[in-house]
């Protein structure tokens, strides 16, 4: 009987250790659960994406404003937005995880949070390679490493595909425009530079010392890119292009190699970023054949 009951407790523990996930997050805080998390709350809009993909969808009970993909993170409550998270909703919902993004949620709400007993992962994509990172961590954290394995391969493999594709393309001299009033771009520390390369785009502004640079006209006449990519939904991109049509001096605007990009593919780095990569190789392709 004593052996017995040995072999049980060992066969409880073993079960138990097998359960558990233990995971860092890009805080390098480490997080240990004592089964995959089953009430998930998911505070940037790319969270929620990279959930659904990663097969955890259905353990999502709350997101961040702006949450609109796939179609049922819409039906799911909003409980946090640029500006702020609302505590007290997360407390009534009692979650087991909440996925964090580290430069999007303010510092405090995060410290907040923690204060009152929440696990909160903290995230930090900064690069392409973190997308599918991302997704094999929550496919841990959630108990769906299949669905989340099989998403992230999918993801690296059109990564691939498009490297190689575009390996002996002609370079395209590119401007990425975020913004307009005042015009805003990326450097090349950001990871549409590195999607830009995929395609055998350079952004022209890659030396810039700021993230996200402020960019004058006469910067832009000086170094006179071969395309101009516009990141705005529609009527925006519309009326940002028809802005840039003014400049006829550019070689962009010479050779209407001026195209709008969605940028909840290309700047939101959820699952679909493999579809914002194939956009944009769309858009140099049309730029080199404008060229020719």
């Amino acid at each position: 009987m004593r052996l017995a009951a040995l072999a049980l407790a060992a066969a409880v523990a073993a079960n138990a250790a097998a359960a558990e996930v233990r995971l860092r997050d890009d805080r390098g805080v480490e997080h240990v659960l004592p089964e995959p998390a089953q009430r998930i709350v998911a505070l940037a809009p790319y969270l929620t994406e990279l959930a659904f993909a990663a097969g955890a969808g259905a353990k999502l009970i709350g997101v961040s404003a702006y949450s609109d993909f796939p179609p049922a993170a819409a039906e799911l409550e909003v409980i946090s937005d640029s500006a702020h998270v609302n505590l007290e909703r997360i407390v009534r919902l009692k979650p087991d995880l909440v996925l964090a993004w580290r430069t999007g949620n303010r510092s405090r709400d995060i410290a907040a949070m923690e204060a009152r007993g929440e696990r909160v992962f903290v995230t930090e994509p900064s690069r392409l390679e973190d997308i599918p990172r991302l997704l094999r961590t929550i496919g841990r954290l959630a108990g769906t490493e299949g669905a989340a394995a099989e998403q992230a391969a999918a993801i690296e493999a059109r990564f691939a595909a498009l490297r190689e594709r575009y390996a002996d393309r002609s370079e395209m001299r590119v401007f990425y425009e975020i913004w307009h009033e005042p015009v805003m771009t990326v450097n090349g520390r950001h990871y549409v530079s590195a999607m830009l390369a995929l395609c055998g785009g350079r952004n022209v502004f890659a030396d810039a010392p700021p993230l996200t640079p402020v960019i004058s006209r006469e910067q832009l006449l000086a170094v006179d890119p071969d395309a101009i990519l516009v990141s705005a939904p529609p009527p925006q991109a519309a009326a940002m292009i028809a802005a840039w049509k003014r400049w006829p001096s550019l070689r962009a605007v010479k050779r209407d190699a001026l195209y709008a990009i969605d940028p909840v593919l290309v700047n939101r780095m959820g699952a679909r970023v493999a579809d914002g990569a194939e956009a944009l190789c769309a858009a140099l392709d049309r730029a080199r054949s404008a060229a020719q």
